[in-house]
């Protein structure tokens, strides 16, 4: 089934109805000027014209963060700023990342890299989504997936694209992210139709419900923390109240057999076990 539609039309332009001319009429620039921009000519634009067409796009609170990162860019003359991976290898974790992770037992956590790579789990972070090896992938392209998330599919997969195409745009010389986004492109109608939205608004917190295989229905809540020093790699970590059914389930997943002597999946060990 189709991707439900938006309410604002795929594209630069996000507010429905907005000729060019009224949008620099309202952002206070030229037609010209503004032109220049949308077509890329105009590369240096000054914050207060960055915030002035963020207010007049109604963008959010991310939407406004990755326009100015995106300006900040383009100004530097395509340099991002940021720290890409080392290409041809998966990246590393930190030790501190493998001690905290120690620490977070039972409950199920993964990190990933920028273009979500699975770099390190606990134990039940490997049981809690059966047969994920790199996240938006097994979002993508695995059934288990759909399975798992029957009422909740879109919106998962949606935050997915919507970081990569943050990211396609503030540092689009991330190594395989180029690779990645035509692959899946290319295998998945879904995240094709998605990724013409131009939507950058991801989601960091709340609540996730699994209708897993092993445990049945129950609901996590979530939240995603970026680590710093890392090269940008980030932490998913579920948790339930302790002494309530959800709670008895993490443990549960914790119990699945550790793949190292840590108790946690990390490197090529994690890896091997996936391929």
């Amino acid at each position: 089934m189709p991707i439900a539609a938006r309410t604002v039309g795929p594209g630069p332009r996000r507010t429905p109805g907005l000729r060019r001319e009224e949008l620099a009429t309202l952002a206070g620039v030229s037609i010209d000027y503004y032109t220049r921009l949308e077509r890329g000519k105009e590369t240096r634009p000054s914050p207060s014209v960055v915030e002035a067409l963020a207010s007049t796009l109604r963008l959010g609170e991310t939407e406004r963060a990755y326009l100015r990162d995106l300006a900040a860019r383009t100004a530097r003359g395509g340099d991002g700023g940021a720290q890409p991976d080392r290409a041809g290898q998966r990246p590393a974790v930190d030790r501190g990342v493998e001690l905290l992770l120690r620490t977070m037992r039972p409950h199920p956590v993964h990190v990933v890299s920028r273009t979500y790579e699975l770099l390190a789990a606990t134990p039940g972070g490997l049981r809690l989504l059966p047969g994920m090896k790199d996240v938006v992938r097994w979002l993508a392209l695995h059934p288990g997936a759909r399975a798992l998330y029957p009422d909740d599919w879109e919106n998962q997969i949606r935050g997915c694209v919507a970081r990569l195409r943050s990211l396609a745009g503030t540092a689009p010389e991330t190594p395989g992210l180029g690779r990645l986004i035509a692959e899946l492109r290319d295998k998945s109608a879904d995240f094709a139709e998605l990724w013409e939205h131009y939507d950058v608004q991801g989601h960091t917190t709340g609540t996730k419900t699994f209708h897993h295989p092993e445990f049945g229905v129950f609901t996590l809540g979530f939240q995603a923390l970026d680590l710093d020093g890392t090269g940008s790699h980030r932490l998913i970590f579920y948790c339930a109240e302790p002494g309530t059914p959800a709670y008895d389930v993490m443990v549960l997943l914790d119990m699945d057999q550790p793949q190292t002597g840590t108790g946690l999946a990390t490197g090529t060990p994690m890896a091997n076990r996936y391929r």
